[in-house]
């Protein structure tokens, strides 16, 4: 009954989502995603990533053929749009056999299998589909940001951005000295994040095809619920980024005749901050940063892995911050507060997992008021931060880590709870 009450808020999530870019005169995701049964997707990668999940639920032999028909009709589409002349000029030329799968196997769920085996075949296809609609929701969501909120707070946050430094026109004019190189890993890296949480979610599901069953609680359900409440708070603080703002920035990419100046990344921004309005086109999907956010929990999810995933997860939420400051696409005080908010969401998905007590009440209740307090004092006291960096910039920071280490400590305390084996009392010998 949960899953199926889950299934259908989704669903109506989903129509209420379509309808409202309707309006806009623009489909939505559910008409984006019908389209890549046939047409050419938009991320071949991430519907085999899809897939990927989906699979976990399935025997070695299974997963082999179902690969090896995903390829099959992928080749099959690729030689009939070279017959009829149909060129891909967005998005990739694969991935509707994967997509085609994920369907069949939704189909034989219904028709070939009863009892526990439908259920947990339906559970794979839906965490395979949530993933992929989950791409078509965020791009509906940066539309509706883009046309019902013409005014955007960026002056405010560049001002409270010189409390850290202004990091983004630091880090900016460090990526354009790396040159192409540096460029293409960063972007790869920026791009490729939702892949890079399939692996970390493979590797936390490998068991399901033998046990029957998921486990509790894993990466996708962080990665999507980040996913479906980050956006709501894009509508109360829009915001474009550096780049779209302050200039077409070293990479040739910006804002154009919309921004303020051509400031970004050489320049740092004056610090008289004013709402400033905005074209209907460019998302307001900086605050928070929801890659930091993202690669925060591919990051914590990693710990308890094996030493490369470990490195790996280490190495995506370094490339991450890297490429959001350096691409110009966030503020340095965007990743505070998404960093916060991921480990804030990540808390309570535990604590509801567990059963809310007392200490994960708190904890939860402390990384709400943080990220409060961090997206108020942007908004109401952006001068008096840039004015006070040597106070206002540790004390951000040590806002930051408190919840951090608020985090680690409670988890630590479960986990030894949970893992504490109590010992049998000693028994009379027998005589």
């Amino acid at each position: 009954m949960l899953w199926a009450a889950a299934g259908v808020a989704a669903l109506g999530f989903l129509v209420a989502l379509e309808i409202a870019a309707r309006r806009y005169g623009l489909p939505g995701p559910v008409t984006n995603q019908a389209r890549e049964v046939i047409f050419a997707p938009k991320s071949g990668p991430l519907l085999y990533a899809g897939m990927a999940l989906m699979m976990v639920v399935l025997t070695w032999r299974q997963r082999f053929i179902a690969a090896g028909v995903a390829v099959g009709i992928d080749v099959v589409f690729v030689l009939v749009r070279w017959a009829v002349g149909a060129k891909v000029t967005d998005g990739h030329p694969f991935g509707n056999g994967a997509l085609w799968v994920i369907l069949g196997y939704a189909v034989i769920a219904v028709t070939r299998r009863t009892g526990a085996e439908r259920v947990l075949l339906l559970k794979g296809v839906g965490l395979g589909l949530l993933l992929v609609a989950g791409r078509k929701t965020g791009d509906a969501w940066l539309l509706i940001t883009s046309k019902t909120r013409p005014t955007v707070l960026d002056q405010y946050v560049a001002t409270a951005d010189h409390a850290l430094g202004n990091p983004s026109w630091l880090v900016g004019r460090f990526v354009a000295a790396t040159g192409p190189i540096g460029a293409h890993v960063l972007d790869y890296v920026y791009v490729q994040l939702a892949v890079a949480a399939v692996v970390v979610a493979l590797y936390q599901l490998r068991d399901v095809a033998a046990e029957r069953r998921f486990p509790s609680h894993h990466l996708v359900r962080t990665f999507l619920v980040i996913g479906l409440l980050g956006p709501g708070i894009y509508m109360i603080f829009p915001v474009v980024g550096p780049v779209f703002a302050y200039g077409p920035g070293a990479f040739g990419t910006g804002g154009e005749h919309w921004a303020i100046a051509s400031l970004w990344p050489h320049t740092p921004p004056p610090i008289h901050p004013h709402p400033m309005s905005f074209d209907a086109l460019t998302p307001r999907n900086c605050m928070p940063s929801l890659h930091t956010a993202w690669a925060t929990a591919i990051f914590i999810h990693t710990r308890k892995g094996p030493r490369v995933l470990r490195w790996a997860g280490t190495f995506w939420l370094i490339a991450t911050l890297g490429a959001t400051l350096g691409f110009g696409y966030h503020y340095g005080v965007d990743l505070v507060a998404g960093a916060v908010f991921s480990v804030t969401v990540e808390a309570a998905l535990r604590s509801l997992d567990r059963g809310w007590d007392r200490s994960g009440t708190l904890l939860v209740a402390y990384g709400t008021v943080v990220f409060a307090a961090l997206l108020t004092s942007y908004r109401f006291l952006p001068v008096e931060m840039a004015e006070h960096p040597w106070l206002c910039g540790p004390l951000l920071i040590l806002a930051m880590a408190s919840v951090v280490y608020g985090f680690v400590r409670t988890t630590k305390q479960w986990e030894t709870s949970t893992g504490t084996v109590q010992r049998p009392e000693p028994q009379p010998a027998l005589a």
